[in-house]
């Protein structure tokens, strides 16, 4: 499991920001979003705002525009407090979406500043995630802050108590909100949606079925995360040829990124809540390369109706793009 006070950093990421990376890692465990003694954005402006400064300096003025504010005297730091983490992460991700489809010319220059800005996002992801070292938010909220901060074990969405920490920390909650907070038990494994219980003490069904499938889900979100961080070939690992390709395909049709974490978990839960099994999977590789559905079926030793049939039960979003 990642270290808490470990942030990744890609590899052949400028050394300057990565030394200013590593310095910003080995003081940043006082540091969170909702501290108001040591606010991590504070820390952000100290260390890796120069350090990204002095790097842009060494790059044409066109790179300028694939990094937030770079060029208009904006640091990274006063982006996060204009917009918050999460929606930096996000314009920041875009951005370098834009570069990789319309600049990026696989020089050493290029896959530099890739590798820079992927470990920039790792940064920033890993500031809006990270557990305050003190435990009490705000004053009059009685939660303990250093319980598990992330998302949801069963999709992509924060947990319950990491959603109320960032409203919080944002300063969108006001006294009446908190006396509503103050009555529930806020869950740091599920969201809203996947808490196993309801409000009124019933079960929630949500919950159930999603929990019988939490092992497919996280076997599915393995298999993205290998095939996501290693494009360039099947990775996925899951002893079945075709299988592999699926994934292959399947992301090489995605802009997702490995730093994307909320999207992956996603794409696996809407994997599993779709039922794709492995040899729907397979149905869909070989679709991909060109067979018919009584190929298909013959390939797989299952009659041609048989193979429509599940085929219709597949959500486009899931289809192998050409």
């Amino acid at each position: 499991m990642k270290n808490e006070l470990s942030i990744f950093v890609w590899a052949n990421c400028a050394p300057s920001v990565l030394e200013a990376i590593r310095e910003f890692e080995g003081r940043w465990q006082p540091y969170s979003i909702s501290s108001r003694r040591y606010p991590i954005v504070r820390l952000i402006e100290e260390i890796i705002d120069p350090a990204i400064a002095a790097y842009m300096t060494t790059l044409p003025d066109k790179y300028n525009g694939y990094v937030p504010g770079a060029g208009t005297g904006v640091s990274l730091s006063a982006i996060i407090r204009l917009v918050g983490l999460d929606a930096m992460v996000r314009m920041q991700r875009q951005l370098l979406r834009q570069f990789i489809k319309t600049e990026d010319r696989q020089t050493a220059r290029d896959q530099r500043f890739v590798a820079t800005l992927e470990s920039i996002i790792e940064l920033a992801w890993d500031c809006a995630c990270k557990r305050p070292k003190t435990s009490n938010p705000a004053k009059g909220v009685n939660l303990n802050s250093q319980r598990k901060h992330g998302f949801c074990d069963l999709c992509g969405n924060l947990t319950e108590f990491a959603a109320f920490m960032a409203t919080i920390a944002d300063g969108r909650i006001n006294d009446v909100e908190l006396d509503d907070h103050r009555k529930l038990e806020l869950s740091h494994q599920y969201c809203l949606k996947h808490r196993p219980k309801r409000m009124d003490g019933a079960w929630n069904p949500t919950y159930r079925t999603a929990k019988r499938s939490q092992g497919q889900f996280d076997l599915e979100l393995a298999r993205l995360n290998r095939q996501c961080a290693k494009r360039s070939s099947p990775q996925a690992a899951s002893g079945t040829p075709l299988v592999d390709s699926y994934f292959y395909y399947y992301m090489l049709g995605q802009t997702t990124q490995p730093a994307d974490k909320a999207e992956l978990r996603y794409q696996a839960r809407l994997m599993v809540d779709s039922k794709l099994s492995d040899r729907k999977k397979q149905m869909l590789a070989l679709l991909h390369f060109g067979f018919s559905q009584s190929e298909i079926g013959r390939r797989l030793g299952i009659g041609r109706q048989a193979v429509s049939k599940a085929l219709g039960s597949i959500p486009d979003a899931l289809y192998l793009k050409r």
